[in-house]
């Protein structure tokens, strides 16, 4: 029997990197799936390839309007939501004194600010079923601070802090809050950054000497959305290669 059977999910930034790695886990594992995401024809592709199990819908995590229009759309569709993956995010480099707050704006808008309105676009429902299980994807950055990153950390402390808020507020109707922490992940979003010289500079400074990819990140996902992690709320997963098995030096 495949682990999702039945549940119903969406997964934010579905349409590439981490976030399609996790839509086919879950698609794999038997759920429904709706990828939710601004980047239109990679979505789509992603959704005809799947076929029934999938659907794409263009969606903008920063606004209240866009997550209204995205749930109702679901609801009448599948009738439930079991599952919110909140993965999408951004990353961009910037000292305090000099990144620009336009930057800083966007940054705290998509990461934190997103994950708050689809937290609570999702729990009306989720109340009324008595169930269901929230993912917020944080980061190691948001275990531990890194330099020239100071609002993405930021965004990723407050992702962190508002997981384990909701699991108290959440918990009594059977609604479980989680937050996973990936390292540095080979994804479009590293490689716009950073590009290979950095994939090569930082598997030199992980324990297992490697850089991660999407398709370590996505079976965490799959246990938490499962019933296997059933009295799991509130808890932090890295899947980080064991960066945050030690400790840094220097600045």
């Amino acid at each position: 029997m495949a682990r999702l059977d039945g549940k119903v999910a969406i997964v934010t930034g579905g349409a590439q990197g981490q976030g399609e790695a996790i839509v086919r886990a879950f698609v794999a594992e038997g759920a429904r799936v709706v990828i939710a995401d601004i980047a239109e024809d990679a979505g789509k592709t992603l959704a005809d390839d799947l076929g029934e199990a999938a659907y794409f819908v263009s969606h903008d995590v920063g606004e209240e309007s866009s997550w209204t229009s995205l749930t109702e759309g679901l609801l009448a569709r599948w009738e439930r939501i079991d599952v919110l993956a909140n993965n999408a995010g951004i990353l961009r480099f910037g000292n305090i004194d000099t990144a620009p707050l336009s930057d800083v704006e966007a940054i705290w808008r998509v990461n934190q600010w997103g994950v708050f309105l689809g937290m609570r676009a999702v729990v009306p429902t989720m109340k009324k079923q008595r169930s269901g299980s929230i993912i917020n994807a944080s980061s190691i950055e948001g275990l531990g601070g890194m330099g020239s990153v100071v609002p993405y950390c930021g965004s990723k402390w407050a992702i962190r802090g508002m997981t384990k808020a909701a699991s108290h507020e959440l918990g009594r109707y059977g609604i479980r809050v989680n937050s996973v922490h990936p390292g540095m992940i080979d994804t479009p979003m590293t490689r716009d950054v950073g590009g290979q010289d950095a994939m090569d500079f930082g598997a030199t400074k992980i324990p297992m000497r490697r850089v991660g990819v999407p398709d370590d990140i996505a079976p965490g996902y799959v246990f938490l959305a499962s019933d296997e992690s059933r009295y799991v709320t509130g808890a932090e997963l890295a899947i980080d290669g064991g960066v945050t098995a030690t400790h840094a030096f220097g600045g």
